[in-house]
């Protein structure tokens, strides 16, 4: 069975737009052709601007200026990356979508949601919980998703809350349920000449031979008891489902019963499914198994992504790409 038409609100955008504005009541909103009457639920029920944000959200995630997680709502990852958007196409970076950078944006006409039918993979997992205490994860010999649910939210890039909105009541345990999915950006960027983390900007950034930006993505970028190490750096090489070597020594915030230990691969890993090694000891670019909190928290100094962004990067640099750090 076909899931409800909520993609009727979201491939209906087919006008330009003057604001995608963060209040859902502004006037000049885009509105909604609601030729059919699902909306979505939860949180985003009755929202006439959910189905908006989510279409650029996924259009800035294809054009490889990702806001993060998918969550068809308004925040500081999206407004930056609709501003790095805007700068990559000589636009005015004001962080809000007006009519030029929605032309730029739709250039893409690609819809911005797909049917995806779950697999007896999908439904199998395997899935489990994961222990929060460090000791207890090296026990584990995997580091594997919890749920189809989270499964599903990294291979879209989309928070499971919104994918829960657009598939109500959608049976997650049955093979062949077919659900609405965001169309994200499966292809690799091209290489990168280099790479720039920029504190200020929340941000990753791939720059061509010419410096210019081609590529962003959010990332939480060091705190103050373990700040970003601000220079320029290369990158050593790149360890794809990498365990972890977990030194409690390294940690300011360790528990003191902690011992050394070698936590098992998987997207629930602490730097989850790929590390980008710089030249600066102990320091990388890596994934998180928390995605939703990438370009809110702090992080242990490294730069953190989610896993399918540092998944990107990852696949555009080599040993020897230069990789400046700057505030």
């Amino acid at each position: 069975m076909k899931p409800i038409l909520h993609a009727a609100l979201l491939l209906a955008l087919s006008t330009p737009i003057s604001v995608l504005a963060q209040d859902a009541t502004a006037p000049d909103a885009l509105p909604l052709n609601r030729a059919n009457e699902a909306e979505f639920t939860g949180d985003l029920k009755g929202d006439a601007n959910a189905a908006a944000r989510l279409r650029a959200q996924v259009l800035l995630d294809r054009a490889y200026f990702g806001t993060g997680e998918i969550d068809a709502r308004w925040g500081s990852n999206t407004e930056r990356a609709i501003a790095a958007f805007q700068r990559s196409r000589n636009l005015e970076a004001t962080g809000a979508v007006d009519e030029a950078t929605w032309r730029a944006l739709r250039a893409d006409a690609s819809p911005a949601l797909v049917e995806y039918r779950l697999t007896a993979q999908d439904v199998a997992g395997p899935y489990a919980t994961i222990p929060d205490d460090m000791m207890a994860k090296a026990a584990l010999p995997q580091l594997g998703f919890t749920s189809v649910a989270e499964s599903l939210g990294e291979r879209f890039h989309a928070s499971p809350a919104l994918l829960a909105a657009l598939n109500p009541g959608a049976d997650l345990t049955r093979e062949g349920t077919t659900l609405w999915v965001p169309n994200v950006q499966s292809a690799a960027p091209a290489k990168a000449a280099s790479v720039v983390v920029d504190k200020s900007d929340a941000s990753v950034m791939l720059r061509d031979d010419q410096q210019r930006v081609y590529a962003r993505f959010p990332a939480s970028t060091g705190s103050e008891h373990d700040p970003l190490p601000i220079g320029r750096w290369t990158i050593k090489g790149v360890a794809r489902d990498p365990h972890f070597q977990y030194n409690p020594k390294l940690f300011w915030d360790a528990d003191p019963g902690h011992a050394k230990a070698k936590i098992a691969p998987g997207p629930n890993n602490p730097v989850g499914v790929v590390w980008v090694d710089l030249s600066k000891d102990h320091y990388g670019i890596h994934g998180t198994p928390e995605p939703g909190k990438i370009g809110k928290t702090e992080s242990h100094g490294c730069i953190r992504l989610t896993n399918w962004d540092a998944t990107a990067v990852a696949a555009a640099v080599g040993p020897g790409t230069p990789a400046l750090l700057q505030e």
